[in-house]
C-alpha cells in the first residue's frame, strides 16, 4: 500500500504494527519541516497511548507547542507531527483540532480503546478514502493504495452517474461501492467492533449561518484591514519550510495577492512560476510575467506546446485513480511539474473565487437571473424558452457586436446554460450551472445518480441567491474538484502546496462580509482587490476571466481525435454502464462543430480512460 502512493513521500518510508490489534500504520514521507529522523513517523507518543500516520503541514506548531499542558514537555525534535501528537495525548482530539491551523489527514491509533480515528482538515485541502468490509479496515491517501491492500473494489453505478454530471465523484462517495471519503471538517472513528461513527468538529454551514447573522458592520478601509492582516498571517504562517519554497502565479487576483504578501513578509527573495501556452487566447503567462516584473520575484516561465498539454492526457487516468474530469487539470500537472525542479513546497490563490465571489456565476446570481428569479415562475418559463430557442448564429452575431474585452468565452453555451437556471431555485440553478452533462441518466440507461443535495441556508428576508451558490461552491466543488485537482497533481511529482486564502480564519472572516464588499459595480472579489491594491496597480491585473484553460474543444476535433475514438469504440466502451449510442450522437455533433460539446465528452472520455487502467480492460 505505502509503495504505490511512494511519490507522495519519496523522502523516507516506515511501518508500524500493533500485532495484538492486528493494525499496521505505514506513512510516506516528503520531508518539509524538521528535516532529521525525529520528524519520522509513523510516531509514537511519549507516553505510549497514540500512534499517529499524517499527511500535511500545521502552520501554528509553535503557539501549540507553548500551551500550558505542554510547557516544559521536552520535545524530540520541531515537527509539527510531534506537537499534534503530544497535544491529543494531553489535551485530547477535540481541543487539539480546535487550535490547529493547516491542512492535513490524520490517521490517530489509540492503542488504549483500540479505536482508530480518521480526521480531515476544515476545507477539504488533504483526501483521506477508507473502507470497511468483511476483509478489516484499510484507509489511504489514493485509492491505488487501497488496492493494493486488496480491498475488494467494485465500480458504484450511481457514482459514475454522479461523475458524468459534474467531473468528479462527490464526498462522501467514491467511485467504488463500500469506499468513503472522509468529509472536510469531520472525524470517523473505528472500533475494535469495526462499528463506524462519523463525526463533524468544525462545519462551514454553520460558519456561513453565523457569519451572515453577524454582518461586519466596519467601514470599507476596516474590512481591508482586517482581511490584510489576516491575509499577510496566513500567508507567512505558511512559509515555515526547511527546504526550497515559491509560489505559483497566474498573474490574477488570487496568485497576485498571495505572492504580493509573501514578498511583505521579508522571508528574502520569492521565486514564481507560470506556464504559457502557443494559443494566445488561453496564454495567461503575459501576465504573470507583468506583476512578477512588478514585484521583483524570481520569476520562471515555461511556454509550453500543444503536444507538452497532449502528452500529459495518457498520465491522466493513473494520476486520478478515481475519475476526474476537469481539463485543468492537465496545466496543473504541469505547472507542478516544472515548479518540483526548483522548489519542494510552492503556495497557491486557490479559494479566492470561493471565498469572495470570483466565479461569473455570483454576478450572474445577482444581476440578471437574480432579478428574474423573484418574478413568478411561469415568466421566468416563458423567458427560459425564449432564450433557449434562440437561434446560434443569432446569438454569435450579437456577441460579435460587444467590444472585444466584453465578449464572453463561449457564448452559445453560456445562454444555454442561463436559460436552463431561469425557472429553477437557487439550489437546482447551481446543480445545472455546474453540471457537465445535465441528465447523465440518459447516458446510462436510465442509472440514478448519487443525492447530491447540500445543506442549504436558512429562510431569509434577504435575498440570499449568492450566498447560496458560494455555500455549494465551497462545501462541493472546492473540495472534490479545484483542491482534488491540486493535490493530486502535486504529489505526482512530490511537491507540496499549501493554500493560504483558505486559512479557516479567512474563511469564516469572508462570511462575515456585507454582498457589497464582495460584489461591488460588477467587480466580483471586490474587497480582495483593494487588499492587492496596496501592492500592484489594478492595471496589471484587470481583465476578464480566463481560469486555467486549454483549448480542448479544437484537441478534440484535431489531435486527441484519435485518442478519443480509440476510446469510444463501441465493441469496447463503457463496460455496460455507459450507452455509446448517446454518447456517438454527442460525439458526431461536437465533430460537426454545430455545439462545443467538449466539456460534455471530457468526462465520458476520461472515465473510460479511467475504466480501461483500473477494471483490467
Amino acid at each position: 500500500m505505502s509503495d504505490a502512493i511512494a511519490y507522495r513521500g519519496p523522502d523516507s518510508w516506515a511501518t508500524w504494527c500493533d500485532a495484538e490489534a492486528a493494525l499496521g500504520l505505514a506513512h510516506r514521507r516528503l520531508a518539509i519541516v524538521d528535516l532529521t529522523p525525529s520528524g519520522a513517523q509513523p510516531m509514537i507518543s511519549a507516553d505510549g497511548r497514540w500512534v499517529i500516520s499524517y499527511n500535511g503541514e500545521v502552520y501554528n506548531r509553535d503557539a501549540i507547542a507553548r500551551c500550558a499542558e505542554l510547557s516544559g514537555f521536552a520535545f524530540r525534535g520541531t515537527s509539527d507531527t510531534e506537537v499534534i501528537l503530544e497535544s491529543v495525548a494531553r489535551r485530547g482530539i477535540e481541543r487539539t483540532l480546535a487550535d490547529l491551523n493547516g491542512m492535513f489527514a490524520i490517521a490517530l491509533w489509540d492503542r488504549s480503546t483500540r479505536t482508530l480515528h480518521l480526521i480531515r482538515d476544515r476545507l477539504g485541502i488533504k483526501p483521506i478514502y477508507f473502507s470497511n468490509d468483511e476483509g478489516g479496515v484499510a484507509f489511504a491517501s489514493e485509492l491505488k493504495a487501497l488496492r493494493a491492500g486488496g480491498v475488494r473494489l467494485e465500480t458504484d453505478p450511481q457514482s459514475v452517474a454522479s461523475f458524468l454530471r459534474f467531473g468528479y465523484v462527490p464526498a462522501p462517495h467514491s467511485i467504488y461501492r463500500g469506499v468513503s471519503k472522509v468529509m472536510p471538517g469531520e472525524i470517523v472513528s473505528i472500533g475494535a467492533d469495526a462499528k463506524v461513527v462519523r463525526r463533524i468538529y468544525w462545519s462551514l454551514r454553520d460558519v456561513a449561518v453565523a457569519g451572515l447573522a453577524d454582518e461586519f458592520k466596519g467601514s470599507d478601509d476596516d474590512a481591508t484591514a482586517v482581511l490584510h492582516d489576516l491575509l499577510a498571517d496566513a500567508v507567512a504562517g505558511q512559509m515555515m519550510a526547511d527546504v526550497p519554497l515559491g509560489a505559483f502565479l497566474s498573474g490574477g487576483i488570487d496568485s497576485s495577492t498571495v505572492v504580493a504578501l509573501m514578498i511583505a513578509a521579508g522571508r528574502g527573495p520569492v521565486r514564481t512560476f507560470s506556464i504559457g501556452f502557443s494559443d494566445a487566447g488561453f496564454d495567461e503567462s503575459i501576465y504573470a510575467r507583468a506583476v512578477a516584473e512588478h514585484l521583483k520575484t524570481d520569476h520562471h516561465d515555461l511556454m509550453v506546446t500543444g503536444q507538452d498539454a497532449l502528452d500529459v492526457v495518457p498520465l491522466l487516468a493513473d494520476m486520478y485513480d478515481e475519475p476526474f474530469a476537469d481539463s485543468s487539470q492537465i496545466p496543473t500537472y504541469l505547472i507542478s511539474k516544472l515548479t518540483r525542479r526548483h522548489v519542494t513546497v510552492a503556495l497557491t490563490g486557490d479559494g479566492g473565487d470561493e471565498l469572495f465571489a470570483g466565479y461569473n456565476r455570483y454576478n450572474l446570481g445577482q444581476g440578471l437571473a437574480g432579478h428574474l428569479s423573484r418574478a413568478p415562475r411561469v415568466l421566468r418559463q416563458v423567458a427560459a424558452t425564449a432564450l433557449g430557442a434562440m437561434p446560434d448564429g443569432v446569438i454569435e452575431a450579437g456577441v460579435s457586436l460587444l467590444p472585444v474585452r466584453l465578449r464572453p468565452r463561449q457564448p452559445v453555451d453560456k445562454l444555454k446554460k442561463l436559460a436552463a437556471v431561469l425557472p429553477l431555485d437557487d439550489e437546482a440553478a447551481y446543480r445545472v450551472l455546474v453540471s457537465q452533462n445535465r441528465d447523465p441518466s440518459e447516458l446510462m440507461f436510465g442509472m440514478p445518480e448519487h443525492d447530491s443535495a447540500t445543506p442549504g441556508l436558512p429562510p431569509s428576508a434577504q435575498d440570499r441567491s449568492v450566498e447560496r451558490l458560494q455555500l455549494c461552491d465551497q462545501l462541493t466543488f472546492l473540495p472534490d474538484d479545484i483542491l482534488h485537482k491540486v493535490d493530486r497533481a502535486s504529489m505526482a511529482v512530490s511537491l507540496e502546496v499549501r493554500p493560504p486564502l483558505l486559512d479557516h480564519r479567512v474563511a469564516e472572516f469572508a462570511w462575515r462580509l456585507p454582498r457589497a464588499m464582495r460584489l461591488r459595480g460588477g467587480d466580483t472579489k471586490w474587497l480582495l482587490r483593494r487588499v492587492l491594491d496596496r501592492y500592484v496597480p489594478r492595471a496589471l491585473v484587470e481583465r476578464p476571466k480566463m481560469g486555467f484553460a486549454i483549448p480542448l474543444a479544437d484537441w478534440l476535433r484535431g489531435p486527441l481525435r484519435p485518442w478519443a475514438e480509440d476510446l469510444l469504440a463501441p465493441s469496447r466502451f463503457g463496460g455496460g454502464l455507459v450507452d455509446p449510442v448517446p454518447v456517438q450522437a454527442l460525439w458526431r455533433s461536437h465533430l460537426s462543430g454545430r455545439r462545443n460539446w467538449a466539456y460534455a465528452m471530457w468526462p465520458i472520455l476520461m472515465y473510460e480512460a479511467w475504466r480501461r487502467r483500473w477494471d483490467g480492460l
